[in-house]
């Protein structure tokens, strides 16, 4: 049962993240941008060449390689992890990081560049600029949860 709850909650990201991602490159031009929730989201499409922000794009086999040992290794934790009793925070933080993974790696392998597609409506230019997509969010939310979850 665990393993089951664990790969719906991969999948669900994956399969999610995959279907916004191919709809924002089919229906947004680069650059456009669109305001929701009264302007505090932007929808936007934007191909992140490296890591977060933009971070080695000049070396994206690199960026790519090490994107695929660090899914590799989170796969290896919550594989370890379904051994264990309890610790149900931290498998669930691992299937997020997994899923947000696996959707952020595909892109680097399949289409040398990741999808990002939306930013905080914010007054703050720097902040604003910065683009995301669910999956950079299942990362982060995963990894604050595994971390908690490995503490207890």
């Amino acid at each position: 049962m665990i393993i089951l709850s664990c790969g719906a909650i991969i999948l669900s990201i994956f399969a999610g993240d995959f279907w916004i991602k191919n709809q924002v490159e089919q229906k947004r031009a680069e650059g456009e941008t669109r305001e929701i929730l009264g302007g505090r989201l932007l929808l936007r499409r934007y191909h992140n060449r490296g890591a977060a922000l933009n971070f080695g794009e000049r070396r994206r086999p690199l960026v790519a390689a090490v994107s695929v040992l660090l899914t590799l290794a989170a796969l290896g934790a919550l594989i370890l992890s379904l051994g264990q009793k309890g610790n149900g925070m931290l498998r669930v933080g691992l299937s997020l990081l997994l899923g947000g993974a696996f959707s952020n790696t595909y892109d680097r392998l399949k289409r040398k560049y990741v999808v990002d597609y939306v930013s905080f409506g914010v007054k703050w230019k720097k902040l604003r600029q910065v683009v995301f997509n669910i999956s950079d969010f299942c990362i982060i939310t995963g990894a604050l949860l595994a971390v908690l979850g490995a503490w207890r």
